[in-house]
């Protein structure tokens, strides 16, 4: 089955989008393959992310300021 690719304009960051050319012309991959697997990977992070929260949802909520509380008595910070 052949991928479908949809044009989307982007705004980069000058500095960004030189890098991007230049890791484009020493990888042989081109700029739009670059960011494709930038975002595919953002996306795969985000997806683990999200398994990870579900997986530990039924666990005790802990408040930052008990932890912190629970430092100190310890003499951890």
């Amino acid at each position: 089955m052949e991928k479908q690719i949809k044009k989307y304009t982007v705004y980069l960051d000058s500095d960004l989008h030189r890098a991007l050319r230049v890791k484009a012309a020493q990888t042989e991959y081109s700029v739009s393959e670059l960011v494709n697997e930038a975002v595919e990977n953002a996306l795969k992070e985000d997806a683990i992310d999200l398994e990870a929260f579900e997986k530990r949802k039924k666990e005790p909520l802990l408040a930052f300021e008990d932890v912190l509380k629970k430092l100190k008595k310890d003499g951890k910070i």
